[in-house]
Order: structure tokens, then C-alpha cells, then sequence
């Protein structure tokens, strides 16, 4: 039988990380016949649990609130799709910058925000909650789907992004929510004085690109404000100007479509022409120079930066406090803050894997707890929340 041959694009610039050079798995394994080992991470990631859960996690909505608004598997989506597409245009690897996009968001609870505002209040007395730390934590040991090992068992530098993609973290590691990442550290050294790869940079600004243009589409879409509102807007305003002029008779919702596409688009070329700008400047020349640089390389221009801040204003005090947002995170809020304290008090009535997690001490039940709430999605806390709480659709036997 012949042998397998793996084909995959092939990085070409000096600074991209390559699958041949990684510094391999905690665990040692067998490379794959027909993957590179950074497109095995993300399969590792498409295939996992905690994956499929994020098709009913919230953005900004609640995910039963409406079928077109984006979900937390949907914004992984794109910002894979922006992430790769920036890694091409870069000459890097395209397999991890895709594979750090996927995971970004693993850890986050059910009520996006809300619910990571709701569990860090409930957990402060034992180590507190961050969504970054728990993504972390799901793919290095709560999920557990291989006889052989805890987690997913990834490579080092899909770890390396996962954790570092915003940037050196020693910083936050006296954060008691972060001392799952320094004991991590201790046993297997993640650099974490340094940047992380220029893929996970380009994972890192997708995010920011992703969400800052999804939810201008999606608070339009809910009638949060108008297009005629962000006539004045900096970077939309000026992109719909431009559309309106191509496209003089066509409806306001391809309008808004047109217009959200041009704006990847803008944002996607400062971002190329900035880094590359940076790139010189700082004259990188290797992965190793990537993460010794001073500052992190995948970057958006200080004017695109400025009408950004206009933006990100506007949606906040626009769409992110609207008041009925504000009702759904105190909704939100309340459910959760609800089903912790039931849990802490009564944790038998915890599922039989949980409640096991959840024996010993105060402060591991309370992880437990926490593990326990943070996976589920917006639709099973609610209705987990309706059979703990209403004895009349509670009698689950």
C-alpha cells in the first residue's frame, strides 16, 4: 500500500510557525498520514464538545431570541474564515491561525457577558472566573473524549495562541482566576513573558473585526438603531455613503449587507498594510523575533484604531445597554446566580458526574459548580433552571 502524503498549504514567510518546526504535544504522538499537525488541532477542536455547544451561546442576544442573529459558533466561524484569509495574505500558516480562531470562545458561559460577569461574582471567594482561562481549561482537561489522556491534547503552539493571542499574560497570573494557567506553566513552559505567534495575532484582531462588524448587522436587524444612525459614524458611515452611491436602488437590507462586507474588507486591509508596515519597522525575521518584538505586529493603523473607539462607543451606549439587552443579562444573571448558590447548598441534585466532581472541599465544589454552569447553553440553563425552580415542569423521572 502506498503511503499516505500530506498536502497542505505551505507557509513562506521567514516569521510564520511551522507544523515540521512545532515543539510537538505534552503527550507524545504519532503524526497523522494525511494532516499536518496544527490542521489535527482544529479538527481536535471541530470535533469536540464543547464546540458543538457554542451553536446556542450568546453574542449579544440570547440565542433562542432569534434564528439570524450570531451565536458564539457562528462569530468561531467567522473568525476563522477572517483569521485564515489574513494568515494567506501574511505567506503563514494558515492551519493554526484557523485553529486558535475556533477555540477563542470554548470557555465562555451560557449569557456571553453576562453570565462571565454572573459566575466571576459567585466564584470570588474560591479563585473567581475568567472565559479566557476556561477555554484554556477545556482543551487541556475538561474535555475528556481519549482514553489516553485528559483535554485535547494539543500542540504547543495552538496552546501558546489559545492563552497568549491577546499578548504576554505573566502580568495576570497573581489573578487567583489564572492559576490553572500558572501551574500549567510550571509543567510545561508556555513562554509566557512573550507574544504569541503572528497566527494567533491574526486570530486575535479577526475577533475584533468579526464582532465589531456582526453587531452592527445584528443591531440593525433588531431594530436597536438604524442605518440612518450611523450616518455620522466613523469607518460605517463613509462605507455606506459609498454603497448607496453604487447601489442607488437597491433595499435597505442589501444596503446593510453591502455595506457590513465592504467594511471586513476595509478593516482587513489596514490591518495587512499596518502589519506590514510593523514587520519592517521592527525587522522580523523569524518566529523567534515575533515573540521577543515589543509590541504585538498584527495591527490595525492608529486612525483605523480611532473611528474603531467612535464605533465601539456608539454600539455600546446604542445596543450593548439598551434596555432590553439590560433585561435579558439580569435575566440572565439572576438564572445563574440562582442555580450556583442551589448547587453549593444541594449538590446532590447535580447530575451523577458532577456531583462526583463536585466531593471534597468547599473550593472544589465550587469549581465543580462553576465547570458544571460554564458548558452549558443559553437553552439548557434555562430550562435546567425551570426544572430546579418550577415544580410543575420539574419532575424529570
Amino acid at each position: 500500500m502506498k503511503p499516505y502524503i500530506v498536502r497542505h498549504s505551505t507557509p513562506h514567510s521567514p516569521y510564520a510557525e511551522t507544523p515540521d518546526a512545532s515543539r510537538g504535544r505534552l503527550i507524545p504522538e504519532a503524526p497523522s498520514r494525511t494532516r499536518s499537525a496544527f490542521a489535527r488541532d482544529r479538527d481536535r477542536i471541530i470535533h469536540c464538545t464543547a464546540f458543538r455547544r457554542l451553536k446556542e451561546k450568546t453574542q449579544v442576544f440570547v440565542a433562542h431570541e432569534g434564528d439570524h442573529y450570531r451565536t458564539r459558533l457562528t462569530h468561531s466561524l467567522e473568525v476563522s474564515q477572517i483569521a485564515r484569509s489574513l494568515a494567506h495574505a501574511l505567506g503563514l500558516d494558515q492551519d493554526l491561525a484557523e485553529t486558535i480562531a475556533l477555540a477563542h470562545d470554548l470557555g465562555h458561559p451560557p449569557f456571553g457577558h453576562a453570565g462571565e460577569d454572573e459566575l466571576q461574582a459567585q466564584m470570588v471567594a474560591w479563585g473567581g472566573f475568567d472565559h479566557n482561562v476556561q477555554t484554556f481549561r477545556v482543551v487541556t482537561d475538561l474535555e475528556v473524549r481519549y482514553p489516553a489522556w485528559r483535554g485535547l491534547n494539543l500542540t504547543w503552539e495552538t496552546l501558546e495562541g489559545v492563552i497568549k493571542h491577546n499578548g504576554p499574560v505573566t502580568h495576570r497570573l497573581d489573578d487567583p482566576a489564572w492559576k490553572a494557567i500558572a501551574d500549567y506553566g510550571r509543567g510545561w513552559d508556555l513562554s509566557l513573558d512573550g507574544f504569541a505567534s503572528l497566527e494567533a495575532q491574526c486570530a486575535a484582531i479577526a475577533d475584533d473585526i468579526a464582532y465589531n462588524n456582526h453587531d452592527v448587522d445584528d443591531g440593525v436587524q433588531a431594530g436597536l438603531f438604524t442605518l440612518a444612525d450611523l450616518a455620522g459614524v466613523p469607518l460605517i458611515g463613509p462605507v455606506l455613503e459609498a454603497t448607496r452611491r453604487d447601489w442607488p436602488d437597491v433595499d435597505e437590507r442589501m444596503i446593510r449587507l453591502e455595506a457590513v462586507r465592504r467594511m471586513i474588507g476595509v478593516m482587513v486591509d489596514d490591518v495587512l498594510a499596518e502589519t506590514t508596515r510593523l514587520l519592517a519597522e521592527h525587522r522580523v525575521d523569524s518566529v523567534q523575533a515575533v515573540r521577543t518584538a515589543p509590541r504585538a505586529l498584527v495591527q490595525f493603523s492608529p486612525g483605523m484604531l480611532a473611528d474603531l473607539g467612535v464605533l465601539r462607543r456608539f454600539l455600546y451606549e446604542r445596543m450593548y445597554r439598551h434596555y432590553r439587552v439590560n433585561r435579558t443579562r439580569s435575566q440572565a444573571r439572576r438564572i445563574l446566580a440562582e442555580m450556583f448558590q442551589l448547587f453549593m447548598a444541594e449538590p446532590e441534585v447535580l447530575p451523577t458526574e458532577w456531583a462526583f466532581a463536585a466531593e471534597g472541599t468547599e473550593a472544589r465544589r465550587a469549581r465543580a459548580v462553576c465547570d458544571y454552569i460554564a458548558g452549558m447553553t443559553d437553552r439548557f440553563a434555562i430550562e435546567e433552571h425551570s426544572k430546579l425552580f418550577n415544580l410543575d415542569i420539574g419532575l424529570d423521572l
